[in-house]
């Protein structure tokens, strides 16, 4: 009663303070909707935003083509990490050619795509199903007729067996179609930049000239390694004149980090390798007396080989133990041995040897009906009157299915994850004499079956393998991850994991340039987080720990520097600078030595302490002589060669890998004959190569951001 009294007399305070709850609760909730969403989008070109559902979208579909075109079920990471690098490549090279042809008036027409279509040359109509069975050219009229087919059997609504890859090709088709305007946009529009870059005879006839006029030279010259970099001395206001001179060179269109990281593969121990032997000593024992269930022993056994109870040819098999088949007897088990092409303890038994057929020929029909009791009846049915007599064919087409001839061979199956009714499939196929018909019942329908023919006879086995991977355990792992733990919490900043690194036995890495656009942090799968935390990050951060690859690295990031889009500081660059700084002060260094002995002949000049001389012959000026002797492709000799008089000594030149001196001592012109239009059409094809990379100045003029790191 006296607490309940006590509320009352707080009765006004706690109506005070309940309001300011509930304000605050939905000033709160009001804050995150006034307040500025966080970004969704991918990317941005032009001002056009692209988002992160748009782009996934594009992604699943070209991954769908992908799969259907190389008859794929599933695709590695970096099948992946590529697939949507040339979805993003693609759309924005799409979009920032729109916005330019959009000013242009340039469009692609539907008449124009179906002039395309019925031309059927395209290189990507080549690569459709809708081809020639004679010819292998792409053929408009298969394409009609699969057009019409799939509309009606959409449109009719009744199930069938074809529907799944029907709906497959449609949208492989699509896709295609798609592309195909976008291409022939991109053409159009390069079609006009080439045409405006125009070639004409006088640069005909000069690029005819430096193609067939040739030179054979003496040449000899004193590599810049004959000087001491010790006796060069190297300024930073030279190294700042240099810079501003070449600022152009430096520029950077691409924001960019520098880090330095730590990572560690946990590998196994001496006591994980002494017991996974012993798993794969006790599976050798137990394999050499017969056992019921294979696959569910060598499932349990842990190998990364499983059991199929399929004959199966030595190209499905490890290489590892096909090379030691002809070792074993059938029925014998192989000692256990170790491989280290994959790290593995491995043993095995020879079930089965025998001669098989590499690629048979079948038909079937699928029976379905609205239960298993009908299906198993109306399959009875067809069984009997195909052995009474009946056309296979005939029979097919009463239950809406051609009954065409099929092969199949090992390659389709062998390695592939098989369920039971696919089990059975594959072992009725292969197990069947030409000619004979079976009646195989599946979970969910039935198949008449028939092998007509059978080719390519090879030994096939039946093995089953242990094999083990030498890999680390969970007290492995978690010794390697507290050890890692406490050196990065002792080690909290980057001076830190400088100075400690190498003394606890960690190596420090370096990498500079890292981009957003990339998949990860050297080459280690998994780095997705790390990647974000790279760029949120501040100079001098270091993160925290990350678990990453396939559950077997462990990583820690620090961030050294962020490189702005611009110019890229002096700091960064300064290697560059100081070689070439170094090859300029050497050739003058050299270049008044020269001039101090008073050379003027070759001879001389190869007396001189370093010197190297080569003979040089056909040399053009449209490509950079290369001198072996100083093993530097040289332009400068190029350059010579094309005003040289014969007999005369040039002066000392300057080269890339050191001081030259010339003398040519013959001319010639190749036997090609000049012809203005060809060489014309050769420049043309030039120019047009040129106008193709008209895409990096539109890249840099749309101010494109890629965001996808965030997301992907």
């Amino acid at each position: 009663m006296a607490t309940l009294q006590k509320i009352r007399s707080k009765g006004p305070l706690l109506v005070i303070v309940i309001g300011l709850a509930l304000f605050a609760f939905i000033a709160g909730d009001a804050w995150k909707v006034l307040q500025p969403h966080q970004t969704q989008d991918v990317g941005i070109i032009n001002g056009d935003a692209l988002s992160a559902q748009e782009y996934q979208q594009m992604v699943e579909e070209y991954t769908d083509v992908i799969k259907f075109t190389n008859g794929l079920s599933t695709l590695t990471d970096e099948q992946n990490n590529q697939i949507k690098d040339e979805v993003w490549q693609n759309y924005v090279n799409s979009k920032l050619i729109e916005h330019e042809a959009e000013k242009l008036g340039l469009t692609v027409s539907n008449a124009e795509l179906q002039a395309i279509i019925d031309a059927g040359t395209h290189p990507m109509l080549q690569q459709t199903p809708f081809r020639s069975s004679i010819t292998g050219a792409f053929d408009k009229d298969m394409l009609k007729k699969f057009l019409v087919d799939y509309a009606n059997m959409v449109k009719s609504g009744v199930a069938s067996p074809y529907l799944e890859y029907y709906q497959s090709l449609y949208h492989f088709w699509s896709f295609l179609e798609k592309n195909l305007m976008q291409g022939r946009l991109v053409e159009k529009y390069q079609a006009l930049l080439t045409h405006s870059m125009i070639t004409n005879p006088v640069e005909a006839q000069a690029s005819f000239d430096a193609r067939v006029n040739q030179s054979d030279l003496w040449l000899a010259a004193i590599p810049y390694s004959a000087v001491a970099d010790s006796t060069i001395t190297i300024t930073r206001s030279e190294m700042e004149k240099l810079y501003n001179k070449n600022k152009e060179q430096y520029r950077q269109y691409t924001e960019a980090r520098n880090i330095k990281y730590i990572d560690v593969q946990v590998t196994a121990s001496p006591a994980d390798r002494a017991a996974i032997q012993s798993d794969v000593d006790a599976a050798a024992e137990q394999l050499q007396a017969p056992v019921d269930d294979y696959t569910t022993f060598i499932r349990d056994s842990g190998s990364e080989t499983p059991y199929v109870d399929l004959f199966y040819t030595t190209k499905a098999l490890p290489t590892d133990v096909v090379a030691r088949l002809d070792s074993v007897t059938l029925g014998q088990v192989c000692p256990p041995y170790y491989n280290a092409a994959d790290n593995t303890i491995n043993t095995f038994r020879i079930l089965e040897r025998a001669q098989m057929p590499d690629s048979i020929q079948f038909r079937q029909i699928q029976v379905v009906a609205e239960t298993t009791e009908r299906t198993a009846a109306l399959a009875d049915s067809i069984f009997q009157a195909l052995k009474g007599g009946a056309d296979f064919a005939e029979m097919a087409m009463r239950y809406g299915q051609t009954g065409e001839l099929s092969w199949v061979s090992s390659a389709n199956y062998e390695g592939a994850q098989l369920d039971v009714d696919n089990l059975s499939y594959i072992k009725a196929l292969t197990t069947t004499a030409p000619n004979v018909l079976t009646n195989l019942p599946l979970s969910q329908a039935h198949l008449i079956l028939q092998v007509t023919a059978r080719k390519a006879i090879e030994t096939k086995y039946k093995v089953a393998i242990v094999k083990r991977e030498v890999t680390f355990s969970k007290e492995t792992y978690s010794k390697a991850y507290n050890d890692f733990s406490q050196f990065i919490a002792a080690n909290p900043t980057l001076e830190d994991l400088n100075a400690n690194a190498e003394d606890e036995g960690y190596r420090l890495l370096d990498r500079a340039d890292l981009y957003s656009s990339e998949h990860g942090i050297g080459s280690i799968r998994g780095t997705k987080e790390a990647l974000r935390w790279v760029f949120s990050a501040k100079p001098g951060q270091v993160s925290g720990l990350y678990e990453c690859g396939d559950s077997d690295h462990l990583l820690v990031v620090a961030l050294t520097d962020i490189v702005k889009e611009g110019y890229r500081p002096m700091s960064l660059v300064s290697d560059q600078l100081q070689v070439e700084l170094l090859r300029d002060k050497k050739a003058e260094k050299l270049m008044a030595e020269v001039k101090a002995a008073g050379v003027t002949t070759i001879q001389q000049y190869k007396g001189m302490t370093g010197a190297v001389s080569d003979s040089v012959k056909y040399v053009t000026f449209s490509a950079p002589a290369f001198v072996p002797s100083l093993r530097s492709s040289e332009p400068m000799v190029s350059a010579y060669a094309s005003v040289a008089q014969t007999g005369n000594v040039s002066q000392p030149i300057k080269g890339y890998g050191g001081l030259l001196l010339m003398q040519q001592y013959a001319t010639e012109k190749s036997s090609e004959t000049y012809d203005q239009a060809a060489e014309e059409a050769r420049l043309s094809q030039t120019h047009a190569t040129q106008a193709g990379q008209f895409v990096n100045d539109l890249y840099l003029k749309g101010k494109v951001t890629d965001n996808r790191y965030l997301f992907f």
